[in-house]
């Protein structure tokens, strides 16, 4: 397999749903808590970038070995790099036990570095990640799929990143005291954090929603049955537009409760774009012309935000 065949299994070009909350979070520690430990931010980097490459190589195997009979044929051509490069599955299966051993050993790593927190977050998320794709009823053939892509990619990553900084503030703590278990949570310091994550949340939720309601008539042939498929096309439609409108609503009120530099309201002036983007996906859901709009609001609400936040960091910087 060549290293082009590899990024296309991979499809090297999803990963930013898993850096830029990642970066995000990195940032958003640097302001509030003031902390940065490179070590940790490394390690980190590499065992989530080899996780996501595996989860999506497990998605694409999978998919190609479900593919029902009567459409295996144009699947395998077209739509799976699997089929169309003619990639040996031995060879895939290799590479995804690889991407996860390097996920594991850094994983690991980052637990001795930091407590015992992260491993148990990282034994949930990995868990959560295998399930998605792989088993008897995998979470994306479900119509919870949106929930869960969301809250973990946008969440769980934008939490562990910034907790890799801060573990020993205890902003979440497990102890074992007398045999009792305990665990203590700052619930205001992870509303906050949870407050910071919406648009990341909302951005990732709706790629999968976008994604799964231009394929709705090509799932229910492949018998996987997603959220549009229980809600409607219409209501998924309108649940799509919802979703990014409770993004801007965050980015408000992250300033107004002032998590978030005043600055970031300057992310508002790309509502107008990303509306102009709504509309043209309510006209007409076409994976080949209109999925690609969900992917750009997502980089249209965050990008933005790790822009702004690496300037006022930058001058937080200069001016201690």
């Amino acid at each position: 397999m060549n290293l082009g065949n590899f990024l296309k299994l991979v499809e090297i070009q999803t990963k930013l749903a898993s850096m830029i909350p990642f970066i995000l979070g990195t940032l958003f520690s640097i302001y509030r808590y003031k902390n940065f430990k490179p070590i940790n931010f490394v390690i980190m980097f590499i065992s989530l970038l080899a996780f996501d490459m595996a989860t999506t190589a497990i998605n694409n195997y999978y998919d190609f070995k479900k593919a029902t009979d009567s459409h295996k044929s144009d699947y395998k051509k077209k739509s799976n790099i699997i089929g169309s490069a003619n990639l040996k599955l031995s060879q895939v299966k290799g590479i995804i036990g690889l991407l996860i051993i390097i996920a594991v050993i850094f994983g690991v790593i980052l637990t001795v570095k930091t407590n015992i927190v992260v491993l148990l977050i990282g034994i949930l998320s990995f868990t959560v990640g295998v399930l998605y794709t792989f088993g008897p009823i995998p979470l994306s053939r479900m119509p919870l799929g949106e929930i869960f892509s969301g809250f973990f990619m946008g969440f769980v990553i934008i939490f562990l990143s910034i907790y890799i900084h801060i573990f020993d503030e205890n902003i979440v703590r497990l102890m074992l005291e007398n045999s009792m278990l305990s665990l203590q949570v700052n619930i205001k310091e992870v509303l906050y954090i949870l407050i910071i994550s919406i648009p990341a949340i909302g951005g990732i939720s709706n790629i999968m929603l976008a994604n799964n309601i231009c394929d709705l008539e090509e799932d229910i042939i492949n018998k996987r049955f997603t959220l549009p498929y229980y809600i409607g096309k219409k209501a998924a439609v309108h649940l799509y537009k919802a979703v990014y409108y409770v993004g801007f609503l965050a980015i408000i009120a992250m300033v107004v409760l002032k998590i978030a530099p005043i600055i970031n309201l300057l992310v508002l002036l790309t509502f107008l774009p990303v509306n102009k983007n709504i509309d043209k996906f309510y006209e007409k859901q076409i994976k080949s012309e209109t999925f690609i709009l969900a992917v750009k609001n997502f980089a249209m609400m965050n990008v933005p935000q790790i822009i702004l936040m690496i300037i006022v960091n930058i001058f937080n910087y200069f001016i201690k």
